[in-house]
């Protein structure tokens, strides 16, 4: 009976202390519901959980222990000895769960980490980091090529729209290029811009006029008896077809002939029509002409005011480069017109010349042909030869078509390895497997006109392009930063040495 007092006072002692911590857990509650509004009120109450003299004065005060560790006038009973439960209230002698604290650097309103034993659950990864790096520049590229396809497509169908003022444009664009040094060679003898322009304007356009005249009188001239050759050479066609290791019987020639003249029969209507819309097509050839013709005299005469005009729309961060590109493209349209316009003259007379000799009929308009196709690269010249090549087939036989074609490949092969590098140079240097594919895409866009313009198209493209790419490598090298110290030192050109005087030249 004599440690009941003790057990009495020890029972009390934990219920205090009972009593004080479920007020600490309410006070937290309190603080951690107020500080989503007042941020200053959870510093506070952070500020009171962290002061020891609290929990001090009331676990263990220090003023109260004697030498021996024991407070004097508080029993101490041991804790094995306490109850651990009153009528479902935890006694001093039951393990107490300490009170949630909020972690350091974390607001309370934030979830707690997941226990140890809870599976790990991969974080999904950000979209843009889950696609491949390879589609990904896939595309950026792709976009951007479908926006210049739209852009092209649109420009295409304005051209298309406007297609004859802007083949007209074009055809006086070649027509300055030939004309123009000309013009600068009459005013370097002291001759002024009006009459200089107004003399090479005339004189270039009578050429021309006399040139088309002279094909229209040839062919008019020899009609009739390139007509009348024609016929002799179907009925020797015939022959020689009749003898042939081929085995064709002359019904069967009949029947080609007469299939011919049904398709011809059942087509008039659609030949009539053709007709009707070749007299449009002549309405719009003269139009054309004469706009290309004024066209032709302002670039003569105001070309450099016309350019400066233009330099002026072009953005100031990009003038500059422009304004530097532009003479070196019109440098390699004028030496590819110069020198195509050689190469095609030269052709033309020594084909016309064979074509002569060997009694071939219209050798001359034959001649004119060649030098007009000239101007398509490539295709021009096969099917100028191969025209020739029919003609004297049609009217003086094999052996004088055999000959022809020799004449033609002879001068083709002395034109593609001898004259165009040697005229055109490296001004026009145009790989071929690009003349080919711009000479199929101009004419399916255009016609001949787009076949005649494109090679001209691509080469100043090419010079264009060339010129702003090392433009822009020299900007980059002028605008970085250079180099300082040791690093100059090490980098700065050094002069040549000295010659010594026995190493220096004789004059």
């Amino acid at each position: 009976m004599s440690r009941l007092p003790q057990w009495v006072g020890g029972l009390g002692a934990g219920l205090t202390r009972l009593s004080q911590r479920l007020e600490e857990q309410r006070r937290r509650a309190e603080a951690s519901a107020a500080a989503a509004d007042d941020p200053d009120e959870l510093r506070r109450a952070e500020h009171a959980d962290a002061s020891p003299a609290e929990s001090s004065a009331v676990d263990d005060p220090a003023g109260d222990r004697s030498a021996g560790g024991r407070s004097v006038g508080t029993l101490t009973v041991p804790r094995t000895q306490l109850p651990t439960a009153v009528d479902g209230v935890p006694g001093p002698g039951s393990e107490q769960e300490p009170a949630s604290e909020p972690a350091a650097g974390r607001p309370p309103e934030s979830v707690p980490a997941p226990p140890s034993y809870a599976p790990a659950v991969a974080a999904r990864p950000d979209p843009v980091d889950a696609v491949p790096w390879g589609v990904r520049v896939a595309a950026e590229a792709g976009w951007r090529l479908l926006v210049l396809a739209a852009t092209l497509w649109v420009l295409a169908r304005v051209i298309t729209t406007i297609e004859l003022v802007v083949l007209a444009f074009i055809a006086a664009t070649l027509i300055t290029a030939l004309l123009q040094p000309s013009v600068g060679w009459l005013r370097a003898r002291g001759l002024p811009r009006g009459p200089a322009t107004a003399l090479t304007f005339i004189s270039g356009f009578v050429i021309m006029g006399l040139v088309g005249w002279f094909v229209v009188w040839q062919v008019q001239d020899n009609i009739d008896s390139v007509s009348s050759r024609i016929q002799e050479g179907i009925t020797e066609l015939k022959g020689w077809l009749l003898k042939s290791p081929f085995h064709v019987t002359e019904s069967q020639i009949n029947h080609i002939a007469k299939n011919l003249q049904d398709a011809v029969g059942a087509n008039t209507e659609a030949i009539t029509s053709a007709g009707l819309e070749g007299v449009t097509v002549i309405l719009e050839v003269f139009t054309g002409i004469l706009l290309a013709m004024f066209t032709t005299l302002f670039l003569l005469y105001d070309g450099r005011r016309i350019w400066n005009w233009l330099l002026k729309l072009v953005p100031s961060a990009a003038r500059e480069g422009v304004a530097g590109a532009g003479p070196r493209a019109w440098r390699t349209l004028t030496a590819y017109v110069r020198g195509t316009v050689v190469v095609a003259l030269i052709d033309a007379i020594f084909i016309g010349i064979g074509l002569y000799f060997l009694n071939v009929p219209l050798a001359v308009p034959l001649a004119v042909f060649i030098f007009l196709f000239a101007f398509i690269p490539l295709v021009g010249a096969v099917v100028s030869g191969a025209l020739a090549c029919v003609i004297a087939l049609v009217a003086n036989g094999v052996f004088t078509a055999l000959m022809v074609l020799a004449v033609v490949l002879a001068v083709q092969q002395i034109e593609g390895h001898v004259l165009q590098p040697f005229i055109l140079g490296r001004a026009v240097r145009v790989h071929p497997l690009a003349v080919i594919l711009s000479v199929a895409a101009g004419g399916l866009i255009a016609g001949i006109g787009g076949a005649v313009v494109a090679v001209p198209l691509v080469a100043v493209t090419n010079t264009v392009v060339g010129y702003l790419r090392s433009y822009s490598r020299e900007q980059a090298l002028r605008m970085s930063v250079a180099p300082r110290g040791a690093t100059a030192l090490g980098v700065a050109p050094t002069p040549p040495p000295t010659p010594r005087p026995s190493e220096e030249p004789r004059a």
